[in-house]
């Protein structure tokens, strides 16, 4: 992977953490029953997995 690669994907990590805070802090789950938007760390995590993984879409890769 080249560094342009491992910068955008880092960018959509902490995007999509940022993003995965917002939704729990502004929607979330009121009763504690749903699995990732329960917890702060949860839907931090989920979000910042899901950034990264639509981030490296975007990512060429090299033509062999």
């Amino acid at each position: 992977m080249t560094k342009k690669g491992i910068f955008l994907t880092t960018i959509g990590v902490v995007i999509g953490a940022i993003a995965g805070y917002l939704y729990y802090a502004e929607i979330g789950c009121l009763n504690g029953t749903c699995a990732i938007t329960s917890k702060p760390i949860n839907s931090t995590l989920y979000g910042g997995l899901m950034g990264g993984l639509l981030f490296n879409i975007f990512i060429k890769s090299p033509k062999t």
